[in-house]
C-alpha cells in the first residue's frame, strides 16, 4: 500500500517571507524573533521562504504569533495576510479576491 503525498499550501513560503520583510528583519534576526536561533540554522528560514521545505507546526505557530494572525491565515491559500504586520488585532486574514 503506497502513501500519497499530502497537499501543500501554495502560498505559505511567500507569506512567511512577507512576515519577515514586513518586520524589517534579516533571516538571522527572524530566527532570533522566533526564539529558534540556537536550534535552527539561518538557512532554514531561506528553505522555508523558497518553498523547499515546510516548517514544522510549532514554527508556523510562532510565525502566526509574531504576525498576530491565526495559523489558518498562513496555511489557507484563500486567505491573505493583513497589510499591517504585526496585525493590531488578531487577524483571521482577508479572503483573496476571486476565490470565494
Amino acid at each position: 500500500m503506497g502513501s500519497a503525498s499530502r497537499q501543500r499550501p501554495e502560498r505559505l513560503a511567500e507569506k512567511l517571507r512577507y512576515i519577515r520583510e514586513s518586520l524589517g528583519l534579516s533571516q538571522n534576526e527572524m530566527l532570533e524573533r522566533l526564539s529558534l536561533g540556537e536550534t535552527l540554522e539561518r538557512s532554514r528560514i531561506s528553505i522555508y521562504e523558497t518553498d523547499q521545505r515546510e516548517p514544522p507546526l510549532l514554527v508556523l505557530l510562532r510565525y502566526a504569533k509574531i504576525a498576530n494572525v491565526y495559523v489558518d491565515v498562513l496555511i489557507d491559500d484563500t486567505l491573505d495576510l493583513p497589510s499591517q504586520i504585526p496585525s493590531f488585532e488578531k487577524s483571521a486574514g482577508n479572503i483573496v479576491r476571486g476565490s470565494g
